[in-house]
């Protein structure tokens, strides 16, 4: 019996000493994904993907300010400090940094949440002291199918209402399925809206993504007014829409610029692998659904089973198994030096927030934060004050800074 009890404990105390060893390892010095990837795919460079961990030395806090938000998808930083803030169901509301949430802002266009659709991402004009307008994505049903759009409009002064709500910009051509949207949305210095759509998911979409005469699978840079940006790669081809920016994307989730070198990234879903971080040239072709390191849901390859083709862009990085990134921003505030210029992604499948260390356009080291949680984070944004704000599809608001 006291052999038993012996080679009991033994075992116990060799388990939590491995236990011990593992979440060492997840944090530095080797990379935070230790489960088997879906796909043998070989990258193309080292460190394209499981790069070395790092962990955050600065104790951080993480706060909830709320949890009564339906279904938050996007944040937009307001001058004043506080939070605008979509939810799906075609709402908006106001959150201060107290975690105080306003009543709903109505006056949306009607959307269509079904599957992955509804009121999407948000962002506001760079004169917004002065003229308070706002832009923002949804999905739009038409006769034709659903479809990504660009609407603009005015936040009342009792912040009530969207007041002369207008749609500027629809992703043609419609299809009837309700996946693959997109769609973040943001302002580029010369003041012109850049966006995300994604191909809509099924088989038979999907070349959209490889088509210039198709706005499904871009990134696309239009005027405040819905127009072609001036300086568009494809203003001068004819067999080319004048307003897309870069094609060749699955569904495109992530856009931020770097608060150095201005360059444009994205992260899109792959489908079982294969997600990716790219930084976007204007005019190249990002390679789906040709090019890509993940397989298909149910196991197959996806098409001629190639990672790598000339004449389109290879990811910065990628993962596999997936984390289903989504909403991210860059790091520029002064709380957390460590932080600087680092990117933040919010995980869905995967629930946490993803940190990236990037230097000369390669990522040095990954992190996982918040992973306590067990919360499908869909966006993170930095706020006035420095810190990061998350939302969470339950509907919560996190703060992220140090303690």
């Amino acid at each position: 019996m006291k052999t038993v009890l012996t080679t009991i404990a033994l075992s116990f105390f060799l388990a939590t000493c491995n236990k011990k060893q593992d979440q060492v390892q997840t944090l530095e010095g080797v990379p935070v994904e230790t489960e088997a990837p879906n796909a043998k795919y070989k990258p193309a460079f080292t460190g394209q993907t499981r790069i070395v961990g790092v962990k955050t030395k600065m104790p951080i806090e993480i706060k909830v300010l709320d949890n009564t938000l339906k279904r938050p998808w996007g944040i937009a930083p307001l001058p004043d400090g506080r939070l605008l803030i979509t939810e799906k169901g075609g709402t908006l509301r106001l959150a201060e940094a107290s975690g105080n949430v306003s009543e709903e802002i109505t006056g949306i266009p009607e959307v269509n949440d079904s599957g992955q659709g509804g009121l999407l991402d948000i962002t506001i004009d760079p004169d917004f002291t002065q003229n308070r307008m706002v832009y923002w994505t949804f999905s739009e049903k038409s006769p034709q199918g659903n479809l990504t759009a660009v609407a603009k409009g005015r936040l009342s002064n009792n912040e009530r209402i969207i007041e002369n709500a207008k749609v500027i910009y629809r992703a043609t051509p419609a299809y009837k399925g309700v996946l693959h949207y997109g769609s973040r949305i943001l302002f580029d210095k010369t003041g012109n809206l850049v966006f995300s759509t994604g191909e809509r998911s099924d088989r038979e979409t999907r070349p959209e993504a490889q088509s210039l005469n198709s706005a499904l699978g871009k990134i696309i840079r239009i005027t405040v007014n819905g127009e072609p940006a001036k300086g568009n790669p494809f203003t001068n081809n004819p067999n080319a829409r004048p307003e897309l920016y870069s094609y060749g994307h699955r569904n495109v989730q992530g856009l931020a610029f770097h608060p150095v070198t201005g360059d444009l990234w994205e992260n899109e879903f792959g489908p079982r692998g294969g997600d990716e971080l790219n930084r976007i040239v204007a005019g190249k072709n990002y390679g789906w659904p040709i090019i890509t390191y993940g397989i298909e849901y149910d196991g197959n390859t996806i098409g001629e089973v190639k990672t790598q083709m000339e004449g389109m862009e290879q990811p910065v990085y990628y993962w596999d198994p997936v984390v289903s990134p989504s909403g991210m921003t860059f790091y520029s505030g002064k709380i957390i030096p460590e932080w600087e210029n680092n990117l933040f992604i919010g995980g869905l499948s995967s629930q946490h927030v993803v940190r990236l260390v990037i230097q000369n356009n390669k990522v040095i080291g990954e992190e996982r934060l918040l992973t306590e949680e067990g919360e499908r984070f869909r966006d993170v944004a930095q706020g006035k004050d420095g810190a990061l704000y998350a939302i969470t599809d339950s509907g919560k608001l996190y703060r992220i800074t140090k303690k």
